[in-house]
C-alpha cells in the first residue's frame, strides 16, 4: 500500500509503497478513505514531541475515516462495511498511521461509526480538533454569560472551540486574522481581534478593563507569552495552554484555575462530536482537499505557515 512515512525522527516525509497490515487477534482493518492533518502530526515526525516509542518507518497521521474491509480474530465489536472514524494516536507511534490507505488497530481503539448523514472527508477532519474543542470546552464549563479569550481561534481547535464556547453561552473573544473575522463571527464570537495588527493583551484590556473570565491559548509555547495573556484573566477565571506552558502554581496563587490540557480521547467523545455536526450545532472549519502525493509538500509550507481551517487527504 501507499502510504506517507519517515523513516527517523527528522527525516524528510516521502509517499513510499510498504505491506498492507494484516489486522492481528481483535483488531480491524480499515481501508482509509480520508485523513485529516493536524499540527501534532509534524511534531510527532521531527521527534519534537515523543509521547510514546515509535516505529520507523512512522506512517504519519492520527486522524482517518474509512470502512472496515476485514476482521482479526476474536474481533466482534464492528462488522465488514462498518463506516468508521477515529483517532489512532497508539503505540508504538508509526504501527497505525492514517497518512495511508490502510490501516489495522485493535477495536477497542478511539473509533466510533460514522453517521448517516456524515462524509468520510469531513468525519477524517473531526478526531483531534473536533474532540478538543469540545473536551476543553466540557472541562471549562459553566461557561454562560462568562467573557472567553480564544487565542489561535482560526485553526482547527480554535474553530471548534470557538462554536462550543458560543453554544455553551460564552461571550467569546476571537483572536483570529481579519480575513478570519466574519467566518469567527458566524461560529458565535462576539468580538475579533487581530494579533497581527494590535498587542494583543492592550487591546484586550481597553476593551474589558475588569479582565476576561477565560483564557484558551492554542498558540503560545513559550511560559512568558502565555503567563502574559493569563494575567487577563480576573481572579476566580482560568486560563489553558494546549501546549503544556501554564504554571499552575503561580496562577492558583493569583486566583486563577491554570489548566495544561490533555485531550481525553474517546469513542464517547467521538459520537458527541460527530452528532453535533450532524444536528447542524457546528460545522466543520473549511477544509483543503489534497492527494497523499501531496502531503510532503503541504507538510513542507505547514512548517513555514501554519494552515488555516483543515487540511484532509483524499485516499
Amino acid at each position: 500500500m501507499r502510504a506517507a512515512t519517515v523513516t527517523q525522527y527528522g527525516a524528510t516525509p516521502v509517499v513510499a509503497e510498504i505491506p498492507t497490515p494484516k489486522p492481528g487477534q481483535g483488531q480491524v482493518l480499515i481501508k482509509l478513505r480520508a485523513a485529516g492533518m493536524n499540527p501534532m502530526d509534524l511534531s510527532l515526525a521531527s521527534g519534537a514531541w515523543k509521547p510514546m516509542p515509535a516505529t520507523f518507518p512512522m506512517v504519519l497521521g492520527a486522524d482517518g475515516a474509512g470502512v472496515v474491509e476485514e476482521l482479526g480474530e476474536g474481533a466482534s465489536r464492528y462488522s465488514v462495511g462498518d463506516d468508521l472514524f477515529g483517532q489512532l494516536l497508539i503505540a508504538p507511534l508509526g504501527s497505525a498511521g492514517t497518512y495511508a490507505e490502510y490501516v489495522a488497530v485493535s477495536e477497542n481503539a478511539p473509533l466510533a461509526r460514522v453517521p448517516t448523514g456524515l462524509d468520510d472527508l469531513v468525519a477524517a477532519a473531526l478526531p483531534t480538533a473536533g474532540g478538543a474543542g469540545l473536551a476543553l470546552v466540557d472541562q471549562l464549563e459553566p461557561l454562560a454569560d462568562k467573557t472567553v479569550l480564544i487565542v489561535g481561534a482560526g485553526g482547527g481547535v480554535g474553530s471548534f472551540a470557538t462554536q462550543f464556547g458560543a453554544n455553551a453561552g460564552g461571550n467569546v473573544i476571537a483572536n483570529v486574522r481579519a480575513d478570519d473575522a466574519e467566518r469567527m463571527r458566524g461560529y458565535g464570537a462576539k468580538e475579533t481581534i487581530d494579533r497581527r495588527t494590535v498587542a494583543l493583551p492592550a487591546a484586550v484590556r481597553q476593551a474589558h478593563p475588569g479582565g476576561v473570565d477565560v483564557l484558551i491559548d492554542l498558540v503560545d509555547t513559550d511560559a512568558a507569552g502565555f503567563a502574559a495573556l493569563a494575567s487577563l484573566v480576573r481572579p476566580g477565571g482560568a486560563a489553558m495552554s494546549t501546549n503544556y506552558v501554564a504554571d499552575e502554581t503561580a496562577l492558583r496563587a493569583s486566583g486563577v484555575t491554570g489548566i495544561n490540557f490533555a485531550l481525553p480521547m474517546s469513542s464517547g467523545l467521538l459520537e458527541r462530536l460527530a452528532q453535533a455536526v450532524v444536528d447542524g450545532r457546528i460545522v466543520t472549519p473549511p477544509i483543503t482537499r489534497i492527494s497523499l502525493e501531496e502531503v510532503p509538500a503541504v507538510l513542507s509550507a505547514t512548517q513555514a505557515r501554519p494552515a488555516r481551517g483543515k487540511t484532509v487527504i483524499a485516499l
